[in-house]
């Protein structure tokens, strides 16, 4: 089974809090409406691209919770807790597990340090994970032996220092191929893969996710969008602007299997 084909996914409805999410610098956050709107649009696209979407409602007490890949990663017939490495996540497992204990014949913690999904990348022959500021070595470790328990092997990466996430950075898009931005690809982390570096200022685009035969990207991303059509891929481009204002992209606002 491709690692691409996906029948369910979770979101979870943005809090109003949204504004306070977390994000590099300085600027400005993004309004709960845009959020709101971007959100809706990306359910309509899980929706159209096969996916059966189950909506959570929102947390106020946790401004990053639409961001559902952090907390959790699923597979066909498990889920694994994940442990945020951002102390203003720390309660957003607990708030998804009654929910993956419903949908998941079986549930796996996390037992040791941090581990965000967005360093989660998964490929046909392994699951990368990538070390950052909200992922440590110890929850790596701990993430990997957690995988091999499903039979699922580990490859544990450094990006390039100021990646948030290994996925801020590149995202699988078909079974050998990465989107990538050009540092990732500088790094030399994907061996045997064909990497398609982002057009030039556009680093965000490199969080792109594919669903079934469906390439979700940023729509304010043309000379990537360029280099994906000319490529071949099915695109959905969708406006990411309010997302992106907290440091977030395409991957992060589901979690998505094959049932």
């Amino acid at each position: 089974m491709s690692v691409f084909s996906f029948n369910n996914a979770i979101v979870r409805t943005p809090a109003r809090s949204v504004v306070d999410g977390l994000r590099a610098g300085d600027h400005a956050g993004p309004s709960a409406a845009g959020v709101a709107t971007e959100h809706a649009a990306y359910i309509v696209a899980l929706a159209d691209a096969g996916l059966q979407v189950t909506t959570l409602p929102p947390l106020e007490a946790f401004p990053d919770s639409v961001f559902v890949e952090d907390p959790a990663l699923v597979f066909g017939g498990t889920a694994i807790i994940l442990n945020p490495g951002a102390p203003s996540r720390a309660g957003e497992a607990a708030e998804i597990r009654t929910e993956l204990a419903r949908q998941f014949a079986q549930v796996i913690e996390l037992d040791a340090g941090h581990a965000d999904g967005g360093d989660v990348m998964v490929t046909p022959d392994a699951v990368y994970i990538g070390l950052s500021a909200r992922t440590d070595a110890t929850g790596a470790a701990a993430l990997a032996r957690a995988l091999a328990k499903i039979g699922r092997t580990a490859r544990i990466v450094t990006p390039p220092p100021g990646v948030l996430h290994l996925k801020t950075g590149a995202n699988l898009i078909d079974e050998d191929v990465l989107l990538v931005t050009a540092p990732m690809a500088a790094a030399g982390m994907f061996p045997g893969f064909d990497c398609i570096t982002v057009g030039d200022g556009e680093d965000a685009a490199a969080n792109a996710l594919r669903l079934n035969d469906w390439l979700l990207v940023g729509a304010h991303f043309p000379r990537t969008i360029d280099k994906l059509a000319a490529r071949g891929f099915k695109l959905v481009p969708l406006d990411t602007r309010e997302i992106g204002k907290i440091d977030a992209g395409l991957s992060c606002m589901s979690l998505r299997w094959q049932a």
